[in-house]
């Protein structure tokens, strides 16, 4: 069985109990059989806890990982071809991803032990959350080698100094042809303009259908005051025959009071008179 590498033999020791490591460093050092081997070894910086949960988890859950790695591969290959609202939905998914993973991670190293505070899960996360934007930073989380956590902001200087021995190239993202390139980004503007004209639409049925049913109340209305009005000018036709008519009857109604007043002059003199002719006797 061929000896194992120097890359191999510092995975094992980075997701190894890490109060052990000095003493297991030291004791692989010595049964390497080689000197460069050796100094190698004996060179290797111990990990930070949180690294040492990473690496852990990608002893552990490799293949969980690597699912979730090619998933942000193809995740930024789609990046280019989604709008705001398609992005945003994107980063809530991939940040609860990222603290899904974190979360298993600290369960993994509670298991051998480890108590995990929050400053260290965040760390976790940070590193985790670096490998999903960043190609070498899925490499160097994957390789199970980091000394110390990762920032999503890492350059490829701080990357590569956090992982001992090289970093392992993950599947290459190959570029898309140019052609596929326009044919999606046109697919992708066609698809945008028929959702705008789409919306434009159920906004326009919207307002018709408002104007529709204003419309049809102001005619319920017209044709309800129509009939009042009809119903007014024949009130008013009435009481305009009968206010002539009363007009007709006016002369004669004053004639016949004048005449009753008259009367009423004559009566009341008889009346007077045979009163002082009843008071003479």
């Amino acid at each position: 069985m061929a000896d194992p590498t120097f890359e191999e033999i510092a995975a094992a020791l980075y997701a190894g109990p890490p109060e052990a490591f000095v003493s297991s460093r030291k004791a692989r050092a010595e049964d390497a059989g080689d000197a460069d081997l050796a100094s190698r070894i004996l060179g290797l910086r111990k990990p930070s806890i949180a690294a040492w949960v990473v690496n852990v988890f990608a002893s552990e859950r490799a293949a969980q990982l690597g699912e979730a790695l090619q998933l942000a591969r193809e995740l930024r290959e789609a990046q280019d071809d989604l709008d705001a609202p398609a992005l945003a939905k994107l980063g809530r998914e991939r940040r609860a991803l990222t603290r899904r993973l974190a979360e298993t991670a600290a369960e993994l190293a509670g298991s051998r032990g480890e108590r995990v505070t929050p400053a260290t899960l965040d760390a976790v996360e940070q590193s985790i959350s670096a490998a999903f934007y960043d190609p070498a930073a899925a490499g160097a989380v994957a390789s199970g080698r980091l000394s110390r956590a990762l920032a999503p902001s890492a350059t490829t200087s701080d990357i590569r100094d956090a992982v001992a021995g090289d970093i392992p190239a993950l599947e290459p993202e190959s570029p898309r042809p140019p052609d596929e390139l326009k044919a999606r980004r046109a697919r992708r503007d066609a698809e945008r303009e028929v959702a705008a004209a789409e919306k434009e639409q159920a906004s326009a049925e919207r307002d018709l259908t408002a104007r529709d049913a204003a419309l049809q109340t102001l005619r319920t209305r017209a044709k309800e005051l129509a009939e009042r009005a009809a119903e007014l000018e024949a009130q008013l036709t009435r009481v305009r025959a009968d206010a002539s008519g009363v007009e007709q009857d006016l002369p004669g109604a004053e004639q016949s009071r004048a005449a009753a007043v008259t009367r009423a002059d004559g009566a009341a003199k008889a009346v007077d008179l045979a009163r002082k002719a009843l008071e003479a006797l």
